[in-house]
């Protein structure tokens, strides 16, 4: 029972989280966010051609729009402003001015994102179930980033000069082209401020004891197993583990039958006391406590750093959520295979002259790993029980910086303050857009193409997936992560198919609810792709029309570097012309995922689309 203190107590904080979601949906945040989203649905929609457009060739005013069909059969318009970038994919960028909405001869701006999809069905022609879902989750979206830009804009915090973790949570704007870019559907206010990362509010995690026949463990080969003593003691301290084998041995097991892992505390309450219920009842999990050490979200949400001791790994947690396009569980033979990839590529790594000397990339190793097997549950509870107690260890980046040097999220690089200048400003300003750019591209990409050029390896080096290392704002390397379902291979396109690690195959049911998620493919434009879409679709494609929008660098000169940066490379390694010829760059049309449509129609086959590629134009006029 809760005394009356500690009930005195929630009703407090329950009261502040209540004016803080008030004061946040009166403000002037709740609109220019819910413009965003407007803006990013309409140009999602547009550009993996789900809907169509009329355009007009206005110089100003709104030149696009779209026809829709109102609840009561009446024809409704959306107008815009809108242009094309020809120089990058052929996206479309809506201008800042809000869409206009015209019906029954009355004309005024467009606030539901839920009628806008509403007055579309019939065009869009997705399933009616998914588009009132997809509309809850742009409605959580607005009201989650409501929330975190109020907050942000109350706190004004100047980032520079602060570490990588509070950049992590000071970096609050989501995903530049996903309209449910902070859908979190299963949190509620009170999870969002206790565990989003924009409130970097300090999270104490639960541990279990989980009984070892129901464990799939994995480690590096650098690295004592989970479920060893070194292994719990490096993770709790000394007093910490003593503590939780003492609590075995009062629940009457053998603490030897069972190792130790964290959970997310919001997983543990939502999700494990009912789906594992019976395997709790049993003592085939025990619950340990909530050590000491606080923990801050990453951007992911699901990816927590220890604050109290930065040196130890970050722990990647199942999270049952969906945010974006996907459920943020953590599925078994993920688990298990990150180790092993890991270690495959920091060898890669640390043999390879250019990797290690030259780009000196940091690659954060995936540790060890525990996954909850669910194959005794009965076959109908078993998938609700899938990927829910699941951790992967990763290095701390902490660890791997030499002195004088600081990291950033990528996505910091096209971020804003709160008065709408760019992070990156003084950075440009101390050394010229020219210099810093040649330093960015360099740093950023060299890594990135000799993983799949000189070994026929793809990295899915999104914005959250890569960091930058700096000194004093001058780009130096890159730091890339998340690799145990963030890699891409076809075996015809290795450099070295023997030194391949043995990995855990996805199984029928994963391919079933997730097309995307997979390793290996026979597919070799399929491998290219996975580069172009995560890194030069988006790190770049965003960063090329942040720089002309504040900077007024042109496109097709960033994408003139950035092919400089390719050609210098392939000219210098000419002994991978074959991988070259697999993995062509500089092809006409490349394969992006169409992120919207995976939300709108079954995720029975691969949501795929062939856009236009900037390098492919500027690659003809370098060789003119």
């Amino acid at each position: 029972m809760y005394s009356a203190d500690e009930r005195s107590g929630e009703f407090a904080l329950r009261s502040a989280e209540q004016k803080l979601y008030e004061e946040a949906l009166a403000s002037p945040h709740y609109r220019a966010v819910r413009r965003r989203i407007f803006r990013q649905l309409i140009e999602s929609l547009l550009f993996e051609k789900v809907i169509g457009c009329k355009e007009s060739q206005a110089d100003e005013g709104e030149n696009w729009r779209i026809e829709g069909v109102s609840a009561d059969r009446e024809p409704v318009v959306y107008a815009f402003q809108a242009e094309r970038r020809c120089h990058n994919f052929g996206r479309i960028r809506l201008g800042k001015h809000p869409v206009m909405r015209e019906y029954g001869g009355v004309r005024s701006e467009a606030d539901s994102l839920a009628r806008f999809l509403s007055e579309m069905a019939s065009v869009i022609g997705a399933d009616p179930a998914k588009l009132n879902h997809f509309a809850i989750e742009l409605e959580q979206t607005l009201i989650n980033d409501t929330l975190a830009q109020y907050k942000r804009h109350q706190e004004q915090r100047e980032l520079h000069g602060l570490g990588y973790d509070e950049w992590e949570s000071g970096i609050t704007d989501g995903h530049p082209y996903h309209p449910s870019y902070k859908s979190r559907i299963g949190f509620d206010i009170a999870d969002q401020i206790m565990y989003g990362p924009e409130f970097a509010a300090p999270i104490r995690l639960v541990w279990v004891a989980l009984h070892r026949g129901l464990a799939r463990v994995s480690h590096s080969s650098r690295h004592p197993a989970p479920g060893t003593a070194m292994w719990d003691q490096e993770q709790l301290g000394e007093a910490g583990y003593i503590t939780f084998v003492e609590k075995l041995h009062r629940a009457g097991v053998n603490p030897d039958d069972y190792v130790m892992l964290p959970v997310h505390p919001w997983q543990w309450r939502e999700t494990i006391t009912s789906a594992l219920a019976a395997d709790i009842q049993s003592k085939h999990i025990i619950w340990l406590g909530c050590p000491e050490d606080r923990y801050s979200a990453q951007q992911s949400i699901r990816t927590l750093a220890n604050r109290t001791e930065i040196l130890r790994p970050n722990i990647k947690l199942s999270l049952s959520i969906l945010n974006t396009s996907t459920s943020r569980i953590l599925a078994p033979h993920t688990v298990e295979n990150a180790p092993a990839i890991s270690d495959w590529l920091i060898r890669i790594a640390r043999e390879d002259t250019y990797l290690r000397d030259e780009c000196r990339v940091i690659l954060l190793g995936e540790i060890a790993g525990i996954a909850y097997d669910n194959n005794h549950l009965p076959e109908p509870l078993q998938p609700r029980a899938y990927g829910t107690l699941s951790c992967i260890w990763r290095e701390s980046l902490h660890t791997r910086l030499d002195n004088g040097e600081a990291a950033v999220p990528y996505n910091a690089l096209c971020a804003v303050d709160t008065k709408g200048q760019p992070l990156i400003a003084p950075w440009i300003k101390s050394f010229g857009i020219m210099q810093w750019l040649d330093e960015l591209l360099r740093a950023s990409i060299s890594p990135v193409i000799h993983f799949l050029y000189g070994y026929g390896i793809a990295l899915e080096s999104h914005a959250q997936n890569m960091l930058l290392v700096h000194r004093g704002g001058l780009p130096v390397r890159v730091a890339l992560k998340d690799f145990h379902d963030g890699i891409r291979f076809a075996e015809a396109g290795l450099a070295n198919p023997g030194d391949l690690p043995e990995l855990r195959q996805t199984p029928e049911y994963h391919q079933r609810v997730n097309r995307n998620s997979f390793l290996v493919t026979s597919d070799l434009d399929a491998v290219r792709d996975f580069v172009h879409d995560a890194f030069f679709f988006i790190n770049l494609g965003e960063l090329a029309i942040f720089l002309q929008e504040h900077f007024g660098y042109q496109e097709q000169a960033f994408w003139l570097q950035v092919c400089g940066v390719i050609s210098r490379y392939q000219e210098r390694f000419p002994e991978h012309g074959r991988r070259y010829s697999q993995f062509p760059l500089f092809e006409l049309q490349i394969g992006v995922e169409k992120l919207t449509a995976r939300r709108l129609y079954p995720d029975t086959e691969l949501h795929i689309h062939q856009v236009e590629n900037p390098l492919f134009s500027v690659h003809s006029i370098a060789n003119v």
